[in-house]
């Protein structure tokens, strides 16, 4: 392993070194997080897909810009790679005192709520938000789903969480409902507003239920290009456009596809 890492390193040395890659030397930390994102969500995408050789590529497209932005790192003199490593192994063995010190716990909550209160010492006295740490940068039903989280580890949460959530989902869907029926000027903001709510308060539910809920709703975008590739299929073979098709048809078509899965 640590032969291939070296390896790994020494070829982003030589992209970036005088004489290298033209393309790989004029890159910032800027320039490549946008790739640094894109492979992030391509491997979340490949562990998904259940291949774990797909998943180990992706993983390393990752990887590499890791040890790119490390590289621009070193070289501005900010740090460099054994910084970066060396930064998370104290940090992990830090926040694991049940694992590396004396400390006990129960279970992963107090896991939980423990890693939190470790953060907060970290800090020292300078003030910080519970909801500091969630990226910026996040799909929206992820960051809602983290922040909601770190608001739980605190108290902040309903007492009776399923049914507390739904029913505040039920009054948000009808808070939309009225701004739909309003037709008053300035009602387009104000739905979207209300649209936004009822996507926070889905994002609330999902972590009550376990479920996260990005992944959940990758999983039923593949399943819907699933089905809907499968409809244009099956028109292609009738002769048929799904343009052409009415609604009747449509419907009937996708149901049949249904039942073929």
């Amino acid at each position: 392993m640590s032969e291939a890492f070296d390896r790994l390193v020494a070829i982003m040395d030589r992209l970036r070194d005088p004489g290298g890659c033209p393309w790989d030397r004029e890159q910032t930390v800027h320039t490549i997080s946008g790739y640094l994102l894109e492979e992030a969500h391509e491997a979340v995408e490949a562990a998904a897909g259940g291949d774990p050789r797909a998943l180990a590529e992706e993983l390393g497209d990752l990887l590499l810009q890791i040890v790119f932005m490390a590289r621009i790192g070193r070289e501005r003199g900010w740090f460099d790679l054994d910084d970066v490593c060396t930064g998370i192994a104290d940090k992990m063995v830090r926040r694991h005192p049940h694992v590396f010190a004396s400390a006990r716990v129960d279970s992963a909550r107090e896991v939980t709520e423990r890693w939190e209160e470790i953060k907060k010492t970290e800090n020292g006295d300078r003030p910080k938000s519970t909801l500091d740490g969630v990226p910026t940068a996040l799909p929206g039903l992820l960051k809602a789903y983290r922040m909601t989280q770190k608001a739980a580890a605190v108290g902040f949460d309903w007492q009776a969480p399923v049914p507390g959530v739904m029913a505040k989902l039920r009054e948000e869907v009808d808070e939309l409902e009225v701004e739909l029926g309003s037709g008053e000027p300035g009602a387009t903001d104000r739905v979207r507003a209300e649209m936004g709510d009822i996507l926070f308060v889905m994002a609330n539910l999902s972590r009550h239920l376990g479920v996260e809920p990005e992944t959940a709703l990758r999983e039923s975008n593949g399943k819907f290009r699933r089905r809907f590739e499968a409809m244009e299929e099956l028109a292609r073979q009738r002769g048929r456009g799904l343009g052409d098709m009415t609604a009747g048809e449509l419907d009937a078509l996708w149901n049949e596809v249904k039942r073929a899965e």
